[in-house]
């Protein structure tokens, strides 16, 4: 803690931002809050109905929720953040500031891409073993499913962050991205860093490249399952619900992926920065449109709660 408060003493960060080399930063940044906006609406909604209707209580939609909450933490981390540096013209960051938006970042991140991996899971069991979905999804396993991912990313999350900013920083103090990521604050750091890089990448593997190979191999199983009973209507909504679910699944594990496993010399600094906005804004504000409010279930139970 004494580290940390010898920190604060310093020059804050300067987060150069998404607008600094762009010729019309307004209009980005219009997109952008338009996007924050319709991703609080999309998941909020989401939330309230699945809480208000009886028949939406299902572990599926138990998930669809922890994905909504996760979401809605996820982007309220960045945006406003970004807006206030826009609006106000300042692009600092304090040294606390910056950990308390890493960790926030590590966490959810980390959660989500093991939540995504538990719900392709959930649709495997129901599909491939619908007999014994009742016992493979009852409340106690996905119950503990579930906290198994917040208490993996929040420990993933403290180890990460506690080391990161320990680390010893030279004495410029821009960040070359639009929030507190770790492969933006390691270019600051006047130490041999490859080590700590290496233990990076294998957080990675365990959260990104296993979870998306477990989701891969569960739709591969159920393209093969009902394709082995031959039902045109079963074919139909399989292929509808995994072509839908893949979408999410190529958008954050996809783009998360080029950030952090391929060469530094195959991505600049600039294109960092678009892929994050892929996995951080983005992502976000297309979960509750394509796993959820395309659905027949949420849609009938929207038509209710505003028939009331």
């Amino acid at each position: 803690m004494a580290r940390w408060r010898n920190q604060t003493t310093g020059t804050d960060f300067i987060l150069l931002g998404l607008f600094h080399h762009i010729h019309v930063p307004k209009l980005l940044f219009t997109f952008i809050f338009l996007v924050f906006l319709m991703a609080l609406f999309g998941n909020i909604v989401m939330m309230i109905l699945i809480c208000l209707d009886v028949r939406l209580h299902t572990p599926m939609y138990f998930l669809l929720s922890q994905l909504s909450f996760m979401d809605l933490l996820y982007i309220s981390t960045f945006v406003p953040k970004i807006a206030m540096d826009f609006l106000s013209g300042r692009n600092t960051i304090s040294f606390i500031d910056c950990g308390i938006q890493l960790f926030l970042f590590m966490t959810l991140v980390g959660a989500e891409c093991l939540l995504l991996a538990v719900m392709a899971y959930d649709r495997y069991v129901a599909i491939c073993h619908p007999l014994h979905y009742s016992v493979l999804m009852r409340p106690a396993v996905y119950g503990f499913m579930i906290i198994g991912t917040w208490l993996g990313a929040l420990l993933n999350a403290l180890i990460h962050v506690i080391y990161t900013l320990n680390l010893p920083y030279c004495a410029s103090r821009e960040i070359h991205h639009f929030f507190c990521e770790i492969p933006a604050l390691l270019k600051l750091v006047c130490a041999d860093t490859s080590l700590y890089e290496s233990g990076l990448f294998f957080s990675g593997v365990v959260f990104l490249l296993i979870p998306i190979s477990a989701i891969m191999v569960s739709y591969g199983k159920i393209l093969s399952t009902v394709l082995g009973l031959g039902s045109n209507l079963g074919m139909k909504k399989a292929l509808a619900t995994c072509s839908s679910h893949m979408i999410v699944v190529v958008l954050f594990y996809g783009t998360a992926i080029m950030k952090y496993f391929l060469p530094k010399a195959y991505h600049t600094v600039e294109q960092d920065e678009v892929v994050s906005v892929f996995y951080t804004i983005l992502t976000p504000m297309l979960n509750p449109l394509i796993y959820s409010l395309r659905n027949k279930e949420v849609a009938g139970a929207l038509k209710k709660v505003l028939g009331r």
